[in-house]
């Protein structure tokens, strides 16, 4: 009987699973049938002539946009995680700027994140924007500090009356494990290269050290005070003044931020698009042709139709590994051969690599360094650096002709490490397990986690941590014309904003994606191009049915976990290192 009703119930969920992606697919033809609609809604819309582009920041932000064959209904987990592409928002805004047809943009804020570097190339496209005497409108019924940054480049700010704004400055709180390793009874042995790599911290201390603590200060106030500039000189609210609400918790109600000229206006949102209206010049009863986001990522650039000159950008997002990879984690072998496919490629004239990484494999990562330096011997190659690239994120950097990075990206951190967990203690004593190992060698089990290492074992992997950050700062030397002790002394582990990492060599320009391209064009000779994105994304099907399983993991623990999730992440991937690591100390979770 239960054989039975195990077949019965196996059966009728193999019947539901096969069900649900007949459907899929089904839903996908349909979808794929709509394609001739959207062209014939982009004819529409161009021929009105008082069209507003509208940005509805409600996702996650994203280096590059995913393709998604679902994005025009809400299939829940099935449709994969939701995010804005920031390559997709630059290239809106570049090709709004030119486009007759769009007299504006909207900016509706309704809950989003972002890192800061990404929240700065996106500012800068506003800004750019607004160059063509366009208008920008912001609203929001609550406006965090990330979403008030990108605001603040607004013609005019309107608040929801009855919402919120945040205004206290940046806090960065890191999470210590050592007391719960302890009553775990884990050892964690530590090797490692720089007084400031720090990435270990967490497992041998329970508070930051004098040294941890002296370059989280430093890059995050360099971080606030880049924010204030941006936003002093948009507002016309001098950074003193700034800084003394936020000291003095002043922004507590919207009449607060009204007062101190932080917003221009409060209003509900119907009466926001009373004022678009006016602006537009048309009547109440007129409805306003707003274009999505996703819509107008359809649209052509007529600058580029013409030529078959191309810039490869490549993007490496994730930490660091060895292997394929995926659109979250740097695949050496993905990574090296995109950058040799671009390098073999006649077409392809220059080459952006847009590097948002915290680093990882150190080996990972010489892979990926030997590929930019034979890709440089070819073709202009740049780098373009995002919210981090940092340890291994910049070892695949350093090769490059030029670096640009925004004054608030997190690089540097030139450190290795290595880090040995040992479960003996935490087996025997708390769950009565034993180990008992036969070697044919003396050191047949060295860097087991079974054990902890003898002194002998202990110098041998020092001696490779060692080794390796030599290998590194060699490449560094090498990629940035310094001496090997120079990039020692600015070295150690030790993280810089890219404000900071400008005024030691370890970036050539402060500036965006797009100035990065722009940059990589002029170095080609190239007046038109297009863009060629890689490693080329897989077929949207296979990556949502392949992901289901552990994106519904990853929800799972994001909903149960909130704003905590990135420490868990964090953990789980520094307790699967194997190998001397070269990563940033920590995941930056700054609010």
């Amino acid at each position: 009987m239960k054989q039975f009703f195990g077949a019965f119930f196996g059966s009728v969920v193999g019947i539901v699973i096969a069900s649900i992606i007949a459907a899929l697919i089904i839903v996908a033809g349909v979808t794929a049938s709509f394609s001739d609609a959207f062209k014939k809604d982009e004819k529409a819309f161009k021929s009105k002539g008082t069209s507003v582009l509208e940005l509805v920041f409600d996702s996650e932000i994203i280096d590059r946009e995913k393709k998604n064959p679902f994005e025009e209904l809400d299939l829940g987990d099935f449709g994969g995680e939701k995010g804005m592409g920031l390559n997709t928002i630059l290239n809106n805004l570049e090709k709004a700027k030119e486009d007759t047809a769009i007299k504006g943009l909207f900016l509706n804020f309704k809950g989003f994140m972002a890192g800061k570097s990404a929240l700065m190339d996106i500012r800068q496209g506003l800004v750019d924007f607004k160059k063509s005497g366009k208008f920008v409108y912001a609203y929001s019924e609550g406006y965090s500090q990330s979403a008030y940054y990108l605001a603040s480049a607004a013609d005019k700010i309107f608040l929801n009356p009855q919402g919120g704004m945040e205004w206290k400055g940046l806090n960065m709180s890191l999470m210590f494990y050592k007391k719960t390793l302890e009553k775990l009874g884990i050892d964690v042995q530590i090797y490692r290269h720089g007084k400031f790599k720090s990435a270990i911290e967490p497992f041998i201390l329970d508070k930051m050290s004098d040294a941890n603590r002296l370059q989280a200060e430093t890059f995050l106030n360099s971080i606030w005070n880049n924010m204030l500039v941006d936003i002093s000189e948009s507002r016309k609210i001098s950074i003193d003044e700034l800084n003394a609400m936020a000291n003095t918790l002043a922004i507590n109600f919207p009449e607060d931020a009204l007062s101190n000229k932080l917003v221009d206006d409060l209003k509900y949102e119907d009466e926001v698009m009373s004022e678009l209206k006016k602006k537009l010049k048309l009547k109440e009863k007129d409805k306003i042709n707003f274009v999505s986001h996703a819509k107008y990522a359809k649209a052509k650039d007529k600058k580029k139709e013409k030529t078959e000159d191309k810039i490869a950008v490549i993007y490496a997002i994730g930490q660091i590994n060895s292997g394929e990879g995926d659109d979250e984690e740097i695949g050496s072998e993905t990574i090296a051969q995109a950058i040799k496919d671009a390098r073999l490629n006649d077409k392809v004239k220059a080459i952006v690599l847009r590097v948002n990484s915290p680093g990882g494999s150190a080996l990972a990562s010489e892979i990926i360094w030997r590929e930019a330096v034979l890709a440089k011997k070819t073709k202009p190659f740049i780098v373009s650096m995002g919210d981090v690239a940092a340890s291994g994120g910049y070892y695949i950097s350093c090769a490059a002709d030029k670096i640009f990075a925004q004054p608030n990206t997190i690089t540097g951190s030139i450190g290795v490490f290595g880090m040995v967990p040992n479960f003996k203690s935490a087996f025997e004593d708390k769950l009565g397990i034993t180990i008992d190992t036969v070697n044919t060698n003396k050191y047949s089990d060295v860097m087991t986690t079974m054990r902890g290492a003898t002194p002998t074992e202990s110098v041998y992997i020092q001696k490779s941590v060692e080794k390796i950050y030599d290998v590194f700062i060699g490449r560094v030397a090498d990629g940035r014309k310094m001496s090997k002790e120079q990039v020692d002394s600015i070295g150690q582990g030790r993280v810089w904003s890219g404000s900071d990492a400008l005024k030691i060599n370890l970036v050539d320009e402060l500036g965006s994606l797009n100035d990065a391209i722009a940059f990589a064009a002029k170095k080609a000779n190239l007046k038109n191009y297009k863009l060629m994105d890689l490693p080329k994304q897989k077929n949207p099907f296979e990556d949502i049915f392949s992901k289901i399983e552990t994106e519904t993991e990853a929800k799972m623990v994001k909903k149960s976990m909130g704003e905590y999730y990135g420490y868990w992440k964090h953990v789980k991937s520094l307790m699967n290192n194997k190998g001397v690591y070269a990563r940033v100390p920590y995941d930056f979770i700054i609010q």
